[in-house]
C-alpha cells in the first residue's frame, strides 16, 4: 500500500522539532532553525537515504510509534512530512531528523524507496539559517 502525505507538516511538528533540537543547539539557534523549517519548501527524499544520511537504525515494526504510523498507512490516512536539518559531509555531521523518525521508519517498512516529502534546512551560519530551494 502506498504512503500518502499531507501537503504541509502539522502545526505540532514544529514544537516537537524544537524540543528535539534543543538537545543539540542553543535556544537562539533552535529558534532560527524552526523559523527556517516553517519557510522551507517541500522537496522529496527516499526513506532509505534519509536513514542512511542520519546514520539511524531502522526501528522495528513493533515499536509503538512505528506501529501507529503503519496503521495510519493501511487506513490510507495521510502522514505529515518530515522536518530535517542537513548534515555536513566534510565535518562528518549526520543529517538530523528533527521530527518524523517514526514516520520515516514506517514508510521504509512499507517500501524503502518511498518518496517522502521533507522540509530541509541548513544549520544556521553567522547571520542566519538558509533554506534549501528544492533544487
Amino acid at each position: 500500500m502506498p504512503v500518502t502525505w499531507l501537503d504541509e507538516p502539522e502545526k505540532h511538528d514544529y514544537p516537537a522539532a524544537a524540543a528535539y533540537l534543543s538537545l543539540l543547539a542553543a535556544p537562539h539557534e533552535v529558534k532560527e532553525l524552526v523559523k527556517a523549517l516553517e519557510k522551507a519548501p517541500i522537496s522529496h527524499q527516499k526513506a532509505k537515504d534519509i536513514l542512511r544520511a542520519a546514520r539511524l537504525a531502522l526501528l522495528d515494526e513493533t515499536n509503538a510509534h512505528v506501529r501507529a504510523d503503519l496503521v495510519k498507512i493501511h487506513r490510507d490516512e495521510k502522514l505529515s512530512p518530515i522536518l530535517l536539518v542537513r548534515g555536513n559531509l566534510a565535518e562528518g555531521t549526520p543529517l538530523q531528523i528533527a521530527d518524523g523518525y517514526h514516520r520515516v521508519c514506517a514508510s521504509y517498512h512499507t517500501d524503502e524507496n518511498t518518496d517522502i516529502p521533507v522540509k530541509i534546512v541548513d544549520v544556521p551560519a553567522l547571520g542566519g539559517a538558509s533554506v534549501d530551494d528544492g533544487e
